[in-house]
């Protein structure tokens, strides 16, 4: 039960972490190595001063949707991860975690929403001055796809977890 236990919380807290660098970084669209857009910041590599230059994504409603969905999911896993720790050392003996794995499997479902409109909605996504076509996927992307059945996992592990003593 101890290590069952520790292997979920782990991988809980990996998801997380996942789920925070896939929000934040700045690497969702990648054209090459000089120039990256992400759910915020368009930026580009300025060879000249050593920095990265950097102005806000232009907002439009797939932008604002994939922008607001990103969060809602690190904000069902931290609430999740919260009422975790909560039940795990208040819940009576023989009692399931079925809030925590149910803000789990939410927070796969709209890490899911995110990941899929972001890629099928691409092209009215990223900005006019570049084209889509000539970019890839960047890694934070690729992390958010990641994250979606690590999630849906740890939530269906929460929901059969038993507390015992």
């Amino acid at each position: 039960m101890a290590y069952l236990l520790i292997a979920v919380t782990m991988l809980h807290l990996i998801t997380l972490a996942m789920l925070f660098i896939a929000t934040m970084e700045k690497s969702w669209w990648m054209w090459d190595s000089t120039e990256t857009s992400d759910l915020w910041y368009n930026c580009r590599f300025e060879n000249s001063t050593g920095t990265w230059l950097c102005a806000t994504t232009k907002e439009t409603e797939w932008l604002q949707a994939v922008q607001v969905l990103i969060v809602i999911s690190v904000v069902f896993s931290s609430v999740s991860f919260l009422v975790f720790l909560g039940q795990l050392f208040t819940m009576s003996k023989g009692g399931l975690f079925y809030f925590t794995g149910l803000c789990q499997v939410f927070a796969g479902l709209t890490a899911f929403s995110a990941a899929l409109i972001y890629t099928l909605h691409n092209k009215e996504i990223l900005p006019d001055s570049e084209s889509p076509t000539s970019g890839n996927f960047g890694y934070c992307l690729i992390l958010a796809w990641v994250c979606v059945p690590l999630l849906l996992c740890s939530g269906v592990m929460y929901i059969h977890l038993r507390k015992k003593e």
